[in-house]
């Protein structure tokens, strides 16, 4: 493992960024970065300071996906590679760290965003972009389906007919298009993305934490579920969201006609 950190978790007014760290390389996924990205995610749900996190890719790049030099240079020396072993031990816990997440998670789409890369950026809760930006569902240019939950992810956010031609094809989706089938949300300049960005999740992070972290539950778990189950859940998660003290502090203010001031309990 090389001294240089591939994943870099920075905090600022309870935001945590996590920076993927392989600029010379557009932050392609090789086991250090797998496993640094995993463990600063895990670091940023368990802190209480932190509100809401921006995920992003230092240089010009998101993330290019599997580093395929690294698991080349495997096969050259003989050794056997399991593929799905690959993807449920090291993808598939960053995917579910991303999605189980208490907090909001912004990722600022700095460039391209292929293959696995591609997958890390559906399973964040909202995308802001750039011009610049392309997603590429990069598998089946090298002969593999999708994974790291892009075979669940895209369906949901674009729909089955456009999900199943982009991930048949490989095609580039450029930032327009991106933002028009709603796989982004937000497009600015380049300059300013991680700005606007970080300026974003502030706003979020002032917000009754807990409340939101429960809305992306119940959201997640109404797209699965039947009406009735939903219905429930919302009861559910209601009761959890009725005992924070940011519900208490929303009432209070509404009453004393004051803005709120959440503190994330």
């Amino acid at each position: 493992m090389s001294e240089e950190a591939t994943v870099i978790l920075t905090r600022e007014d309870h935001v945590g960024i996590i920076t993927l760290n392989r600029p010379q390389l557009f932050n392609a996924i090789n086991d250090q970065l797998s496993a640094e990205l995993l463990e600063k995610l895990n670091e940023a749900s368990q802190d209480e300071d932190i509100r809401a996190v921006v995920l992003t890719g230092n240089g010009k790049a998101f993330c290019s996906g599997q580093d395929l030099n690294d698991r080349t240079a495997i096969q050259f020396k003989g050794e056997k590679i399991s593929l799905g072993d690959s993807v449920r031990n090291r993808y598939n816990p960053i995917i579910m760290a991303l999605a189980q997440m208490k907090k909001p998670v912004i990722a600022a789409v700095n460039g391209v965003a292929a293959g696995a890369g591609c997958s890390l950026a559906l399973a964040c809760d909202l995308r802001f972009i750039t011009p610049e930006t392309r997603f590429v569902e990069a598998f089946v240019k090298i002969g593999l389906a999708p994974d790291s939950g892009s075979s669940y992810f895209l369906p949901r956010i674009v729909g089955l007919g456009r999900a199943l031609e982009i991930a048949m094809t490989g095609r580039d989706i450029k930032a327009d298009e991106a933002l028009q089938i709603g796989l982004a949300q937000r497009m600015v300049e380049a300059d300013q993305l991680f700005a606007d960005t970080l300026t974003f999740a502030k706003q979020l992070a002032e917000g009754p934490t807990v409340a939101i972290g429960l809305t992306k539950h119940a959201i997640y778990k109404g797209m699965e579920v039947s009406l009735e189950e939903a219905l429930e859940f919302e009861a559910v998660v209601q009761e959890e969201a009725g005992k924070s003290e940011d519900f208490l502090e929303g009432i209070q203010a509404f009453a004393g006609k004051r803005k709120p001031k959440y503190r994330g309990r």
